[in-house]
């Protein structure tokens, strides 16, 4: 086993484990993948301003997102087909995110149902993403699904009304089902470690929709189902009546824009996440390291600001804290672990971005992720 020492040396152990479809499926984004490419190159032109002789004992990441407890400023984000990366992909996850004392947010497009990470969790409170489809009948059921699963937040994307062209996806032929091409066959049956976890579980169908919509019984009706339902007429109002059905704590993601937010505070949300949907959807936008600032200047009095899009260290983390965000969240990094080493992987990428975090933030002169801001960064490059 290689000495594990970086995200990075998760992706390229999870490059050899993962069949090249479903790995494909996480490291890309669409078009020309130009924001997907900005989302991590933006943290690093922000440059941390090093102090010393300053006392470094007792300290703390611990914070709040949405009023709720979290050992660092991180979540774990939606991502879909995350039981295809590993099998049982959500629920290792789900345990690793427990165990760590961060959120675990389980998506709409899941391979292991709201009611399988609930059970596999002892009931341990998670959130839950949904994506809005023309089915109403359906989108209120999963909602109370959610309730019913002790889910503690519900974060509602906005941005996935069309879904943006992925160019690999497409040459891999990914869809539900895949297509076993010669081609994905031969690469699956390099990938022992993964094909035996996959036999493993009965797993292998998006859990939160096969058996819960009338006429999608199995994959192959789910594609039909899918192709139709993503639905481009979402609006404000329809937020509204999430909120009511919901009741609970709710997060609007996909926020890039200052009128977008200053509409996210009228609509009575607890949160909203300065989010590209990881530069999968509109290539061509601003990274959201770089959107996050002007939206935390507009409306971070009135609406708590989370981010998301490129985090791969502690120290992205910490910068994304400086500039305002009051959560972060990390979708492929955590993917990485998963698909290099399960659960332990996942363990692996929280104490990386923990450790990274803590001592960065120390190396800045602080003890306490709470009395972080804009003073631990070099003016200029921000």
């Amino acid at each position: 086993m290689p000495v594990i020492t970086n995200i990075e040396d998760l992706r390229v152990l999870a490059q050899k484990r993962v069949p090249r479809m479903f790995y494909d499926y996480t490291d890309s984004g669409s078009w020309t993948e130009s924001t997907y490419r900005a989302n991590e190159a933006d943290f690093q032109s922000i440059k941390l301003r090093q102090r010393v002789a300053i006392n470094m004992e007792n300290r703390s990441t611990a914070s709040t997102m949405v009023g709720q407890p979290v050992a660092m400023p991180v979540a774990i984000a939606p991502t879909g087909l995350t039981g295809m990366q590993h099998a049982d992909g959500e629920i290792l996850t789900a345990r690793a995110a427990k165990k760590f004392g961060i959120p675990f947010t389980l998506s709409t497009m899941s391979i292991c149902s709201i009611e399988d990470v609930a059970q596999e969790t002892g009931g341990h409170p998670f959130w839950f993403q949904l994506y809005v489809m023309k089915d109403r009948d359906y989108i209120e059921r999963l909602i109370d699904r959610a309730k019913a699963a002790n889910c503690s937040a519900l974060v509602l994307t906005l941005d996935l009304q069309i879904i943006g062209q992925r160019h690999k996806d497409l040459k891999n032929g990914l869809s539900a089902p895949p297509k076993l091409t010669v081609t994905n066959i031969i690469n699956m049956m390099t990938k022992v470690r993964w094909g035996l976890g996959m036999l493993g579980t009965k797993r292998h169908g998006f859990g939160n929709i096969v058996g819960h919509v009338k006429g999608v019984e199995s994959m192959g009706s789910l594609s039909e189902w899918t192709a139709r339902q993503f639905d481009p007429t979402l609006n404000w109002g329809d937020v509204e009546w999430i909120k009511k059905r919901w009741g609970g704590k709710l997060i609007l993601k996909g926020i890039q824009d200052v009128e977008d937010a200053k509409i996210a505070v009228n609509s009575g949300a607890d949160a909203l996440i300065v989010s590209n949907h990881g530069g999968r959807q509109l290539d061509g936008a601003e990274s959201s390291i770089r959107a996050l600032p002007q939206i935390v200047d507009a409306v971070g009095k009135e609406i708590e600001v989370h981010m998301d899009g490129g985090i791969r260290s502690g120290q992205d983390v910490l910068k994304a804290r400086a500039l305002g965000a009051q959560g972060t969240y990390i979708g492929r990094a955590f993917l990485y672990g998963l698909g290099a080493m399960g659960e332990q992987g996942v363990d692996k990428v929280l104490e990386i971005i923990h450790k990274e975090l803590d001592l960065t933030m120390a190396f800045c002169g602080h003890t306490n992720i709470k009395t972080v801001d804009k003073g631990i960064l070099l003016p200029g490059t921000f």
